[in-house]
């Protein structure tokens, strides 16, 4: 199969292979400290959940960051990413340690809190520079295919994180703090693993700059204009990201609502409804495996914006049939084709968004991007609040995804018409 040669020939690339370590060994980081978040913040037993308390915990966590994100960009195109990724992971590796010992100390939740923001804040360093420096260590060729390959292994990587957080929760009690610990060990084997890249491999091309606080200040505002303007004269590049915009507010939206499903509507004890949560994190990493397989082939049969219809489409044919019966089986179905979707449009995403836009103005785009993922997965978890009941079964948030999801199939196709007509 071309996708499987594909796959070798990529893999035999000595500096891609080691990126792809660096990532994986991040993003399973990331899986392990997000589950031990959800598990202390949703499910502990003296805590009495909502939807308005996930929504609150989720702003708290990205909003802030999400405002400034554009700053890190500009930041993140005058530093070398290799750099980014060594002192990036080895600061979390150190705040996800004080992270634990709050948490073993049951310290008020705002402090908790103030440690989880700075983790998630360097975090939006670290997954910037990933996809800003992936076109350094591939040819453009085969760029859709390392789409395909890099940010989905980081996900499955983060999945199987998140599994091995859940075993670990489950095997013992009181366990998030040794969670962390965990998590906090792979940032330090990640930041370690980027020493085997060189300094000035992965760009960018520019010499790094040490500018002083006011003209780090007054040039990351030049910068952030420089970066907007750029975007809007990528049309593509700007489509896409609203597409997937809209579907990233769509998966908040139903994960919020299968956090509460898991948490109070199908069983009675948090061990029950935190297995099943594992479970279905787990069908979603198949599904963007799946996509992983299916995305090179599907964007050459159906073309870019096309496939992006297709996924739309079938999301707001699927998603209602499989989440109004609101059970556990048609649930985890679900679980797997919104995986596979909401992957797919994102390895397309990428991919326009990176051959559109030049290489000195990628961190400051995928940090918009970045961006524009934490303010619509908070906005969605602000509306499935006012939407969902306590035991999470709301048909007016199931059709209003529905909705959103053939909305975007429906523009999607104009925009490709229109491009196809030039």
């Amino acid at each position: 199969m071309p996708a499987v040669r594909d796959l070798r020939v990529l893999l035999r690339l000595t500096d891609f292979r080691r990126l792809l370590t660096v990532r994986l060994l991040s993003q399973s980081a990331d899986g392990v400290y997000q589950v031990a978040l959800a598990s202390y913040v949703v499910f502990s037993p003296e805590k009495q959940t909502s939807p308005a308390a996930i929504a609150s915990a989720m702003a708290v966590l990205l909003l802030p960051y999400s405002v400034i994100g554009p700053f890190a960009g500009v930041l993140l195109d005058r530093w070398q990413r290799r750099q980014v990724f060594l002192y990036g992971n080895l600061l979390r590796a150190l705040l996800a340690i004080c992270t634990a010992l709050l948490i073993a100390a049951s310290v008020p939740d705002w402090l908790f809190y103030v440690s989880a923001l700075s983790v998630t804040a360097v975090n939006r360093f670290v997954l910037a520079g990933l996809s800003a420096a992936l076109p350094r260590v591939v040819d453009q060729d085969r760029l859709v295919m390392a789409n395909s390959l890099s940010p989905t292994a980081g996900t499955l990587a983060a999945t199987a994180g998140g599994g091995l957080a859940f075993v670990v929760r489950l095997a013992s009690e009181d366990s998030d703090a040794a969670v962390v610990l965990l998590g906090a060990a792979l940032y330090l084997c990640s930041a370690l693993a980027s020493l085997r890249m060189g300094r000035h491999l992965l760009g960018p091309d520019s010499a790094p700059v040490r500018p002083g606080v006011i003209s780090v200040i007054a040039s990351t505002a030049r910068g952030l204009a420089d970066g907007l303007r750029h975007l809007r004269e990528r049309p593509a590049a700007a489509r896409v990201l609203v597409a997937m915009t809209l579907m990233r507010f769509n998966y908040g939206a139903l994960t919020v609502m299968l956090l509460m499903l898991c948490r109070y509507a199908w069983y009675d004890n948090e061990q029950d409804g935190l297995a099943l949560l594992g479970l279905a994190v787990a069908v979603s990493g198949a599904g963007f495996f799946a996509a992983a397989v299916v995305t090179p082939w599907a964007i050459g049969r159906f073309g870019r914006f096309g496939w992006l219809v297709v996924c739309a489409g079938a999301a707001a044919v699927l998603e209602p049939a499989l989440g109004l019966p609101f059970a556990p089986g048609p649930m985890l179905v679900a679980a797997f084709v919104l995986g596979f979707i909401t992957q797919g449009s994102k390895i397309t995403t990428d991919t326009v968004v990176q051959t559109s836009v030049d290489d000195a103005y990628r961190g400051r785009v995928f940090s918009l991007y970045d961006v524009l993922f934490n303010v619509a997965f908070v906005g969605a978890a602000g509306a499935a609040a006012l939407m969902l009941p306590p035991d999470g079964r709301s048909v007016q948030l199931v059709v209003v995804v529905a909705l959103i999801y053939a909305g975007i199939a429906v523009t999607m196709a104009r925009w490709r018409r229109m491009s196809t007509a030039r």
